[in-house]
């Protein structure tokens, strides 16, 4: 795509229909080759039929009108100077004293805003319009001036001022993400899971081929009678929550006197690339359930879910309901998809064939390996994800910053793939677990009514993953007590928020009011400075007991010490 911006709007509007398909299509083979996972989404079948694509013709002579008055005025600005782009892609001063790439880089955000527009004004149905938009995304990210030495202006000053060293680092940068096959985000040298993440004290207490269970260190004098079983998801691993002692989640709840076990899940490899769904819910999330228990000595436990891990969580309650067993008191759920109606950016992957693609690929055996999920998550935010650290790294020759968050975002892990095609098939594209008796796993009937327990829900109000509408949908099928509360910021950022480091907000509406849609909520809350940490400890705590004196050892009975905390799986590589 060229950077000059009168080539494209100086055609017909037939011919501008016809170059924007052109792109569209170029993105799409752009991606195959970036990132396995999406690939199949573009699989035949499954693209939107670009021959078909059509547009208002009003619409676009209003676009092709406001693209020339932009296009006019910043070719003016261009001839007095006065082109700044406030984008941080091209926010160094390099780029405002340098002319040439001033205009490049604004011509490149004049022709990414349009193209978007163009995108939102196809006529078609919105899942075609969001791939559209998600491709377009991908081709600017892509093109931007800033990813090409021949037009990065820093990137040329740099290597001027360090006489080559910079690109000759950069080769360096470039060999090493080869070898390790991903691209370096951090420092990885600087990090190692249990010396400086994962490091809250505990023992495994249990493990089989699926996971470990931790037992974590009481760090006060007594602990509540009801004992707290954490449960992360299994498309990553657990330490997200444990990454230091003054962001840990872990170490939080274990410092509010909850006596905690920790889920941690294996790195599946060859030998567990038959697991499906049914294993994890029986043979982890009902084992780890139980075994909490048993070492506990109590009829019931409290229980959280982050993620995948809430889906995993609500899944295995159900199967116990549904066997007329309720061994939980409550039950927490953290940015969790129960209804997949509305799953975000992640819905441009998702229809008949490719799921089709994948249960043929991997439903009977095989891995979902680690490395193309990651991918798939850095293209929902490719210049911060991706271009950022291909520009640093080899471009500028430049060592990315020890980040534990980034290190552990890195640290990928592999999915079974029986147990990931199912996922992909009852979840995001058929949504059957909110359907009462639609969805069947380890012999039982799903249904969520049967969950009268009192739970507590969070979701972000800026999660591209777990969107927050879909997030509050659990609030329209579980039937108990509820409390749902919406933090501020993103993913991960939204819920790794130490009371102490005193940063964002959160949201609490009236009590037990909960709308069918989430705007009528969020038009209903209040907002509260600082971390949905406090408001949680208080919550879990009135459904956790009376205190008793801590435990003066791990487990109990023949639940014996395997190996201190973190243990060994959640240091398996993918």
């Amino acid at each position: 795509m060229e950077h000059k911006p009168t080539d494209f709007w100086a055609q017909s509007a037939e011919q501008m229909q016809k170059t924007f398909v052109d792109n569209w299509t170029t993105a799409m083979q752009a991606m195959q080759g970036m990132a396995p996972q999406p690939v199949a989404a573009s699989a035949p079948g499954s693209a939107p039929a670009l021959a078909n694509i059509q547009f208002s013709p009003e619409k676009l002579q209003e676009l092709q009108q406001q693209y020339l008055r932009e296009a006019t005025e910043l070719w003016s600005k261009t001839l007095e100077g006065k082109v700044a782009p406030t984008d941080k892609r091209f926010a160094g001063q390099a780029w405002s004293a340098n002319p040439v790439a001033a205009y490049s880089a604004a011509a490149h955000l004049l022709n990414a805003r349009t193209f978007m527009a163009l995108a939102d004004a196809v006529d078609a149905d919105e899942k075609t319009r969001a791939r559209l938009r998600f491709a377009v995304e991908q081709w600017m990210a892509a093109t931007a001036p800033s990813n090409f030495m021949a037009f990065n202006v820093e990137a040329q000053k740099k290597a001027i001022d360090t006489k080559g060293e910079s690109i000759a680092k950069g080769l360096q940068n470039l060999l090493h993400d080869i070898r390790q096959g991903h691209v370096s985000m951090t420092d990885e040298s600087q990090f190692e899971v249990g010396r400086n993440v994962a490091t809250t004290e505990g023992a495994v207490v249990f493990e089989n081929e699926l996971f470990q269970l931790i037992e974590y260190k009481p760090l006060t004098a007594k602990v509540h009678q009801t004992p707290f079983l954490l449960v992360p998801p299994c498309i990553n691993k657990f330490y997200i929550l444990d990454l230091q002692p003054d962001n840990s989640l872990i170490r939080y709840a274990v410092e509010q006197g909850l006596r905690t076990f920790v889920v941690s899940w294996r790195n599946p490899d060859a030998s567990l690339s038959t697991k499906t769904w049914d294993d994890y819910i029986q043979d982890a999330a009902i084992k780890a359930i139980a075994v909490t228990r048993e070492i506990s000595g109590t009829k019931t436990i409290n229980a959280l879910g982050f993620c995948v891990g809430g889906t995993i969580l609500a899944t295995a309650l159900a199967v116990l309901a549904a066997r007329g067993e309720k061994p939980v008191a409550s039950a927490s759920f953290l940015t969790t998809l129960l209804d997949f109606t509305d799953t975000g950016i992640l819905d441009v992957f998702i229809d008949e064939a490719f799921v089709k693609y994948r249960e043929a690929e991997m439903g009977k055996g095989g891995l979902m390996k680690g490395a193309d999920l990651n991918s798939t998550f850095s293209l929902l935010r490719p210049n911060d994800l991706m271009w950022n650290y291909v520009v640093g790294n080899y471009l500028k020759g430049e060592t990315p910053p020890a980040f534990d968050l980034l290190y552990w975002n890195s640290d990928g892990t592999n999915l079974p793939g029986p147990f990931y095609a199912w996922y992909l098939r009852n979840t995001y594209l058929e949504n059957r677990l909110v359907k009462p008796g639609q969805a069947t796993v380890c012999g039982e009937k799903v249904d969520f009514r049967k969950l009268d327990l009192p739970v507590y829900i969070y979701g972000s109000h800026e999660d591209h993953i777990v969107p927050i509408g879909g997030a509050y949908a659990s609030t329209q099928h579980l039937p108990g007590k509820k409390r749902f509360v919406m933090g501020a910021s993103g993913h991960i950022a939204g819920v790794i928020n130490h009371p102490a480091k005193n940063k964002r907000s959160h949201w609490i509406a009236p009590a037990d009011k909960f709308p069918s849609q989430v705007d009528a909520w969020i038009a209903s809350a209040k907002e509260h400075p600082g971390s949905w940490w406090p408001d949680w400890s208080a919550w879990i705590k009135s459904h956790s007991g009376k205190q008793l004196a801590a435990p003066k050892s791990y487990g109990r009975g023949k639940y014996k010490v395997i190996e201190p905390a973190p243990g060994r799986y959640v240091k398996a590589r993918a």
